[in-house]
């Protein structure tokens, strides 16, 4: 599925997804096929080999320069366009949020449900339902061309038109489905509690959002790719051997055929508990080399053991109930300002939905920075608890290179903090080669030259 996230009323009503982010997110290829614009096998450049004058930044700008100009450049020009559609995104939303409501659309839509059935969970499922119908119509031009063109322009997508719109009627349906039960259950404690609506609504999200990431691996991920257990002994058994070594109770590897959307390669961890998941994908086992296999899963790891699944949850929750509270003051303002002009009744009228979207999308648009800021930290601490669990700095040095076939290796401070949520490329490059500085023991001296490996013993 594409990785930007798209306006749906889902996204702003879920929150944020609770899934946690990976070494090597989901994200456009730039330039050519991509075996072909970057290294694929695990070679070391001179500079970065191990010596009694190792050093971090000659090695760093070694391993960068084996990034093509060509290539750069593109992932320069897509990753930095992608900041104007973060802008887009959000003024799209708030237009088609707007239009709704100023044309009193979204009161009709009420009207209507209200004809078709008197009981309350059936009526907000039935406005759900016409309200994602058409903003997703109104959205689809700008959807069309981020997900599919501008996919296939920068060389990620592998699906036809059809496929493709085939996947984003599966999401729809998904989305029906999903969040018409959070709606029901949402607006069902507006209507009841007009005074405390903002805490108890906080609370039913945390619920919501806590069963998505329990389900998400084990029924909405197979719905768009099919995922199987990874038997190939040559892979599995470096990682789960480095599981064992860390206190992980692993037992399977996940395998995901992204390559029937994508070029690009992946990982992540998702779901907790007995649905928790270690999952690569097709494109990672084909181009990734050994060494960059285990410095990944070794992030994975990272994620695992420092609970970041579970402190992202507690850190969204706090957001959910701030943004709950600026909610309640924000509708109450608006509703005595233009309600009678948007022939809404207040809270619990299910035509106030547009509204809500608006609001959580502009509070979610201001706190980017923030978010951002949140999950690249916890990206580092799993990058370092990667590094010291696998210990292949060159792996990982080579993982950092394929991310930067779709992201910007050398951002400026303000940069990264506004729009990265992961480190950008050169900062891992460099923490990889500060740790293979600081064991150099770890390695042979001397590596027999034009060896295609790390020389580790």
């Amino acid at each position: 599925m594409p990785a930007r996230v798209r306006f749906y009323p889902v996204q702003v009503l879920l929150l944020f997804s609770m899934f946690c982010p990976v070494f090597a997110q989901p994200s456009p290829t730039p330039g050519l096929q991509p075996a072909t614009v970057m290294p694929s096998v695990l070679t070391v450049p001179d500079a970065a080999r191990p010596s009694d004058h190792f050093d971090v930044e000659a090695a760093t700008d070694a391993y960068l320069a084996q990034i093509p100009a060509s290539s750069r450049a593109k992932s320069d020009d897509y990753f930095e366009g992608g900041y104007w559609l973060i802008l887009w995104d959000f003024l799209v939303g708030a237009i088609v949020s707007l239009l709704v409501l100023n044309l009193r659309w979204s009161a009709g839509m009420r009207n209507l449900s209200e004809r078709v059935t008197r009981f309350k969970p059936v009526h907000t499922f039935v406005y759900w339902a016409e309200y994602l119908v058409l903003t997703t119509i109104l959205t689809f031009p700008l959807t069309v061309y981020e997900a599919y063109f501008r996919e296939h322009k920068y060389g990620l997508a592998t699906q036809t038109f059809g496929p493709w719109m085939n996947d984003q009627f599966k999401d729809l349906l998904v989305n029906l489905v999903t969040v018409g039960i959070v709606a029901i259950f949402l607006f069902g404690v507006f209507r009841r509690l007009q005074r405390t609506w903002w805490i108890w609504g906080a609370v039913v999200l945390i619920v919501f959002n806590i069963i998505e990431v329990l389900i998400f691996p084990v029924f909405i991920l197979p719905i768009f790719n099919k995922v199987t257990r990874l038997n190939d002994p040559k892979v599995i058994a470096p990682i789960l051997s480095m599981a064992r070594a860390n206190g992980i109770a692993a037992k399977d590897v996940y395998e995901v055929d992204a390559s029937r959307q994508t070029t690009r390669m992946s990982a992540n961890v998702s779901g907790f508990g007995n649905t928790m998941r270690i999952t690569l994908n097709d494109n990672l086992l084909r181009r990734g080399s050994p060494e960059e296999i285990k410095a990944i899963m070794g992030h994975e790891m990272g994620h695992y053991v420092l609970h970041h699944i579970y402190k992202s949850i507690l850190f969204l929750s706090v957001v959910t109930v701030i943004g709950f509270a600026l909610l309640k003051w924000a509708v109450d303002w608006c509703l005595q300002r233009w309600g009678e002009k948007w022939q809404i009744r207040g809270i619990g009228d299910t035509a106030v939905l547009p509204l809500i979207v608006l609001l959580a999308s502009i509070f979610f648009f201001v706190l980017t920075p923030i978010m951002n800021t949140y999950t690249r930290t916890e990206e580092y601490e799993a990058d370092m608890y990667g590094l010291n669990a696998s210990r292949e700095p060159d792996g990982f040095a080579q993982g950092a290179i394929h991310l930067g076939e779709y992201r910007k290796m050398s951002p400026g401070p303000v940069e990264e903090w506004v729009f990265f949520d992961h480190p950008s490329g050169r900062s891992r490059i460099r923490a990889a080669m500060r740790w293979k500085a600081e064991n150099l023991s770890l390695f042979s001296m001397q590596p027999t030259e034009g060896s295609a490996k790390t020389g580790q013993k």
